[in-house]
């Protein structure tokens, strides 16, 4: 087995492979081999191919069987449709990886681990899907991301999960709505060092104004712990507007504060079953803004710069949405996904 079609690294890809690692990933790889020269923190990691995805599904024989559960799906009922998804996602579950792509995966991530001193090193698993940027096909938030994944068992039970995830009953329900095939799309995952914002802050940043469309500003949403609150709406965020044009001109250009209520923050759990946890926010901490200006500015900046690049790169205006984190030891601020 050629290992070397299942698993890359991830500052070796970017926008030209994402039939292979998927739009998500693609981007993160593009982006840290052009933006980390203009300063712009990425974490690294490598990628687990879509080419890996097929052969597991082959591996296992998994396609009649997948077939078969969505063929019996009865789309204008939601109890059969979550019986189908289910039914989809355990013949993943229950899969087995072929030995030797196994080992390959759990020799990379030793080999990350090393690279920032640790033995085991705590990751984050997220999957990429190779249709979700597609302009008619809004994938974003059908696949799953795990946090502060572990060791080799708990790692490899995240990426089972990953592929799991291309049959969410939201997928699938999608996919048929648009008339996809269900095994034209693949999965690609991958593993990146995570950013100890439980420790620090973490949100998403706009370089427009998302409800009236406005692009002279960065909207940056923000909060304690890790960033899965805010993405899954579950908090409710500090929000800073920059002025685009001030700001590169050098000015100290923060226009709107708005301090959100922050009650509750995910943290780290404290036992190996419990990966991440909730826990309430510290009243004083939820009456201040989660950011100082100058890393409201910073990252204002760094928006600004991954704008300016993919609107370059795609010879057209290209807003982005941005995934950053602050790591709470080191201080740094990190882009996680663009």
């Amino acid at each position: 087995m050629d290992t070397n079609i299942y698993l890359v690294d991830l500052n070796t890809v970017g926008m030209g492979d994402i039939e292979q690692v998927g739009g998500k990933n693609a981007s993160l790889g593009e982006m840290l081999q052009n933006l980390t020269q203009l300063g712009i923190r990425i974490p690294n990691g490598f990628i687990i191919t879509v080419a890996a995805y097929r052969e597991f599904i082959r591996y296992n024989n998994l396609d009649e069987g997948i077939h078969s559960v969505i063929n019996q799906i009865n789309f204008d009922e939601i109890e059969s449709l979550r019986r189908g998804g289910l039914q989809a996602r355990q013949l993943l579950k229950n899969a087995k990886f072929p030995k030797e792509l196994s080992e390959a995966i759990i020799e990379k991530y030793y080999e990350l681990s090393k690279t920032y001193g640790q033995e085991m090193t705590d990751v984050a698993v997220r999957s990429s899907a190779t249709a979700e940027d597609l302009p008619d096909a809004s994938f974003a938030g059908q696949q799953e991301t795990y946090l502060n994944v572990r060791g080799p068992a708990q790692l490899m039970n995240a990426v089972r999960n990953c592929f799991a995830s291309i049959f969410t009953d939201r997928a699938i329900s999608y996919r048929h709505s648009f008339g996809y095939d269900h095994f034209s799309i693949g999965l690609s995952v991958c593993i990146q060092k995570m950013v100890r914002s439980d420790l620090g802050t973490s949100g998403v940043a706009f370089s427009l104004d998302t409800e009236s469309g406005f692009k002279d500003v960065v909207v940056i949403n923000g909060s304690y712990g890790l960033g899965e609150m805010i993405v899954q709406g579950s908090v409710s965020p500090d929000e800073f507007i920059v002025f685009k044009p001030a700001l590169k001109a050098g000015y100290s250009s923060i226009i709107e504060k708005k301090l959100g209520s922050k009650e509750i923050m995910m943290v780290y759990g404290d036992d190996p079953d419990e990966r991440v946890k909730t826990i309430p926010v510290d009243k004083q901490l939820q009456h201040r803004y989660c950011l100082k200006d100058e890393r409201i500015l910073e990252l204002a900046g760094w928006v600004s710069k991954i704008e300016d690049y993919y609107t370059k790169l795609k010879g057209r205006w290209c807003p982005m949405d941005v995934e950053w984190a602050e790591d709470g030891l080191t201080k740094e601020l990190f882009i996680v996904q663009a």
